[in-house]
């Protein structure tokens, strides 16, 4: 499960996978990400089992997107009416 590229969109967290696999999750999956940038947000540095942000000192693991485990807080915006 190794990234070898991640991005961000303006409401997605994409990573591609050493063995061709892709996946993306929602950024608000991940509060800490909420008040960053774009160009904090690609700022991302790649481990060997997650991708991390400097600007918000934290990161994710690639098991975790694929397991569907969302970051401490996270709550699905509202849609607007």
């Amino acid at each position: 499960m190794r990234p070898i590229k991640a991005w961000c969109t303006q409401s997605e967290v994409h990573v591609t996978l050493a063995d061709g696999r892709s996946i993306v999750t929602p950024l608000w999956w991940y509060p800490f990400l909420a008040n960053l940038d774009q160009s904090q947000l690609d700022d991302i540095e790649l481990m060997y089992e997650g991708i991390w942000w400097p600007a918000a000192d934290e990161g994710i693991s690639v098991k975790s997107m694929f397991l569907g485990i969302k970051a401490p807080g996270a709550k699905k915006p509202r849609r607007a009416a």
